[in-house]
């Protein structure tokens, strides 16, 4: 019998001052048995960098991400079924890109590991050629400090200015660094 997700609940105070964008999020999320706390956390790093105003069908939303290769691990689509931004965690393939930027306006990779800088050395001339593609990095360190604040329900506080995240919550608090790969 197959182990079934577990599921975690987020209640998600988001205040970007960099794009003034200040929001609560009541969020679940869906733990696959393949993937790790560190993972999901950056998931919801993520919705919490690139999410905006929008609301009801046309905001930032995860889907089923790691358990279907049709669609990515965070996505904005809108009404009429288009997708605004792909947003796919890890270092995925040629291929896979390639479908994402041909089926989104806009792509963002989320690299969050050290073994994430290999795959850009390796992959960045390649990924030159997709111009709605943009490479966000998060420290693995960091990424590990974020995991400890990781609860089945967790009530987080999300500061954004000046490119610095501050997450806070019951558990504990980190402070992310995110990059954007090949900006400056």
């Amino acid at each position: 019998m197959a182990t079934k997700a577990t599921v975690y609940k987020a209640s998600v105070q988001v205040s970007d001052m960099d794009r003034h964008h200040y929001q609560g999020y009541d969020l679940t999320l869906a733990l696959h048995p393949s993937e790790t706390e560190e993972r999901m956390m950056v998931r919801l790093a993520a919705f919490a960098l690139l999410a905006d105003e929008k609301e009801g069908d046309e905001q930032l939303s995860f889907t089923k991400g790691i358990s279907t290769e049709e669609e990515p691990d965070l996505w904005q689509k809108n009404f009429s079924d288009e997708i605004l931004l792909w947003v796919e965690l890890g270092q995925p393939d040629e291929k896979r890109l390639r479908k994402a930027c041909g089926r989104a306006q806009q792509v963002v990779v989320v690299n969050y590991n050290d073994k994430s800088d290999i795959w850009w050395e390796q992959n960045r001339g390649k990924n030159s050629r997709f111009h709605n593609l943009r490479v966000l990095q998060f420290p693995e360190h960091q990424v590990l400090e974020l995991a400890k604040i990781c609860a089945r329900s967790m009530q987080l506080n999300v500061t954004i200015q000046d490119g610095e995240m501050w997450v806070s919550g019951e558990l504990g608090e980190c402070a992310l660094t995110p990059s954007w790969r090949g900006e400056q």
